[in-house]
């Protein structure tokens, strides 16, 4: 069994590291001898908004983060980082919640690998 965190910096889209980020979560996630952990910093704090509408055909993050929750996974979202972008936590898609610097360090000492996108 692995601890796996993910950490992800950039925003939901533009780029596809985030994408890529949370996909690769998702498909760890679903093997059930691996527990994953995603925070998000930075412009990846918007990833984890609440009611995200993209264009059909596109992905969406909120949607994509499923699978990890599904397995009792964690997604924190950095508290310092939606303060500067505005987000409240009632703004957070469902199974995210406000995290701390103090619960980055917790979880990237509970990881055996920490994977950052």
């Amino acid at each position: 069994m692995s601890n796996i965190l993910f950490i992800l910096n950039d925003g939901p889209y533009g780029t596809e590291r985030s994408y890529n980020g949370v996909r690769l979560a998702g498909a760890i996630a679903k093997r059930a001898s691996d527990d994953v952990r995603i925070f998000l910093m930075g412009d990846a704090a918007v990833c984890a908004k609440r009611g995200q509408k993209v264009p059909q055909g596109y992905y969406n993050l909120e949607l994509m983060f499923g699978p990890v929750i599904r397995r009792e996974g964690k997604i924190g979202v950095c508290g310092t980082c939606m303060d500067a972008r505005g987000m409240t936590e009632e703004e957070l898609a469902e199974g995210t919640h406000r995290g701390t610097l103090e619960e980055l360090t917790d979880w990237t000492l509970w990881a055996d690998k920490v994977l950052v996108f």
